[in-house]
């Protein structure tokens, strides 16, 4: 056998432990190191009493972020606009709790059993579901996996348009399509069938095409630039890390860090954000994760089209020298 197929047998045997291992990693070390890191939270009601619910909380340092708020009523809104994941509020009858399933059922049971286990013994802390989770996805499984999903569609649609030899303006229509038609059919399922989202049917195609359009368009956006192995390149990003990373079956502030904050700069992180906001939130908090989207989204179609220019070039360069050639020959 050549040296050179010896070479290729080995290095094809250490690949697949080697992207077996790095899954692993991606995929269990998050999982098995979740808590609260900077968990936005909010505290309501009169000083003194607020104030040691403040104290109960900052015993663990570094676990969560207190926000004070006058009432119940400002805790609700900031609720509401995504700033806090809950709030405990201060009562004359003891500490009540808002929580916010839609917003991670994860954190929701989390804030729970702290304030229940911080609460004097034999109180029991009522528990204010501001923005529950729909009753058909109570825990949120099917928004947790619909990312997965998207990612393998944005990549397989920047794999085909490379493969199919598509650069420049077609390039960009067939992403851009492709990315709307997929964004459509995901709502037509989780809206309208199975209804786990509750948001505006449109809102929620667009963000869920967005998503697709920021994975698949860098994926061909790479292989434009630096040939086939661009994919590989990008489907790791994207699958591999980006969803792993992702915090959409949690939250980023449950996440180690700092693969929460980098999860929220990939697409399938920014993408699950974008999606939670506008299906249970109206809309609210939407701003940074679109902005991510959009940058992921333009870098990967301008590289499409510079690709497909560089490749006009190319394919120009030699009509040119072959017509020296041939008049040089006729000379």
């Amino acid at each position: 056998m050549p040296a050179a197929a010896n070479r290729r047998a080995v290095a094809a045997i250490l690949l697949v432990p080697l992207i077996a291992t790095l899954a692993l990693w991606a995929f269990a070390w998050p999982a098995s190191r979740i808590a609260p890191r900077d968990l936005p939270v909010g505290v309501a009601g009169a000083a003194p009493a607020a104030e040691q619910m403040e104290k109960r909380f900052e015993q663990r340092p570094g676990a969560f972020e207190i926000h004070r708020y006058d009432d119940a009523d400002a805790a609700r809104t900031a609720i509401e606009d995504r700033v806090v994941y809950g709030a405990v509020v201060i009562t004359e009858q003891g500490p009540q709790l808002l929580t916010a399933s839609a917003a991670g059922p994860v954190v929701a049971q989390l804030l729970t059993e702290a304030v229940g286990s911080a609460a004097p013994p034999g109180t029991e802390v009522p528990v204010t579901d501001v923005v529950a989770a729909p009753r058909t996805d109570p825990r949120g499984s099917a928004l947790g996996a619909s990312i997965l999903p998207l990612a393998i569609a944005g990549v397989a649609a920047g794999a085909v348009v490379t493969l199919l030899g598509l650069r420049g303006v077609r390039g960009i229509g067939a992403l851009v399509g492709g990315a709307a038609l997929v964004g459509i059919a995901t709502v037509a399922v989780t809206d309208s069938w199975l209804g786990v989202l509750t948001g505006d049917w449109w809102t929620e195609a667009g963000a869920v095409g967005l998503t697709v359009l920021a994975i698949g368009a860098p994926v061909a956006g790479l292989a434009a630039l630096i040939g086939t192995p661009g994919i590989g390149l990008a489907a790791l990003l994207m699958v591999l890390l980006g969803n792993s990373f992702s915090g959409v079956t949690s939250a980023p502030e449950l996440l180690p860090e700092p693969v929460g904050v980098l999860g929220q700069w990939l697409p399938p992180g920014a993408g699950g954000t974008l999606l939670r906001s506008v299906a249970f939130f109206d809309g609210n908090a939407w701003a940074a994760p679109t902005t991510v989207l959009a940058a992921w989204a333009l870098f990967g179609l301008v590289a499409v089209l510079a690709g497909g220019r560089g490749s006009g070039r190319t394919q120009a360069a030699p009509r040119t020298t072959a017509g020296k050639r041939e008049a040089a020959l006729a000379g």
